[in-house]
């Protein structure tokens, strides 16, 4: 951890006197930057408030400068737009990670907006080899191997890895690890209707931190079926591990996976991922795309991330 740190936790997101007490808590220190992170609309109140309140009282004039994951996000609900609007409203300018962010924020303000695409996660340990991930995982050891890691909701679009699946040779295998936030009854579903359950190796509970090199490790490649999309950090997460991607062309997928270099970028359905996992496979080319997420990584750095934070007239 930095030295020096001092972390103080403050904020209830669900009690308005709170707020009022961390804005004027805030107040007190007379910061020059406020530096806040946004990535739901939930917080919108809060956050939007507190910012106000301590705008308001501290005896120095500060810029607000907001780090923004989601503006509206993927599973809209009411009230999203005006709790993001009242948020947006006591910022001077945002961070965001995303250029499809960045465009709707531009639904709310014509306030500055800088980009600075998702660094990469180095905090899960080094890669380990395949071989001995597969064993730590009891996974075939000889069968290539694609990941879908991750929560299961409907927009990260499992069901059309799985319906690609069936789309692709019998010894191409998938594994999916993460947590089910859906009714898990339609996924079984297609494995079933297909056939699959031989092909598929399911983890379904939440993956520690320090589990998640081995799945990563384990797979060939990496798999973003996603419907819908901002940044993600998965993709950050792959390029740690220097395994290659297959995304959609959705959201800010695109401007993190340079395709047939680090992945493929393909549109949002089942032939199309198909095709992409079976020429990576049937064309040999994870030697040439491993080499391509070694240098595409380059440019996903923390650095270049704090230099966009704290710059004031660069777009």
């Amino acid at each position: 951890d930095p030295e020096n740190l001092v972390i103080k936790t403050r904020l209830n997101s669900i009690n308005p006197f709170n707020w009022i007490k961390t804005g004027l808590e805030i107040a007190r220190e007379k910061p020059d930057l406020i530096v806040v992170r946004f990535w739901l609309p939930f917080m919108g109140p809060s956050l939007g408030t507190v910012l106000r309140i301590a705008r308001w009282f501290s005896a120095k004039k500060c810029r607000v400068t907001a780090l923004v994951d989601n503006i509206i996000p993927h599973e809209k609900r009411p009230g999203d737009r005006l709790f993001a609007r009242w948020f947006v409203g006591a910022c001077d300018d945002f961070v965001v990670m995303s250029k499809s962010v960045g465009e709707e924020i531009r639904q709310f303000t014509r306030k500055k907006v800088r980009f600075s695409p998702h660094p990469v996660y180095d905090t899960y340990g080094a890669p380990v080899h395949a071989d001995e991930a597969r064993k730590e995982l009891n996974l075939p050891e000889s069968v290539p191997l694609v990941l879908f890691f991750g929560f299961i909701r409907k927009y990260k679009g499992l069901d059309l890895l799985l319906e690609a699946l069936n789309h692709t040779p019998p010894n191409i295998h998938a594994v999916v690890a993460g947590e089910c936030y859906e009714d898990w009854a339609f996924y079984d579903s297609i494995i079933t209707k297909h056939g699959l359950s031989g092909r598929v190796h399911l983890y379904q509970d939440f993956i520690p931190a320090d589990l998640v090199k081995w799945y990563f490790s384990a797979a060939d490649l990496v798999v973003q079926p996603y419907r819908t999309a901002t940044q993600s950090g998965i993709s950050q997460i792959a390029y740690h591990f220097e395994t290659p991607m297959v995304v959609t062309n959705v959201g800010g997928l695109p401007e993190i996976v340079s395709d047939r270099i680090s992945g493929y970028v393909v549109p949002p359905e089942p032939e199309a991922i198909a095709e992409a996992i079976c020429d990576f496979f049937e064309g040999n080319r994870q030697h040439a795309m491993i080499e391509g997420v070694k240098a595409e990584k380059k440019r996903f750095s923390w650095e270049a991330l704090v230099e966009k934070i704290l710059a004031q007239d660069n777009p």
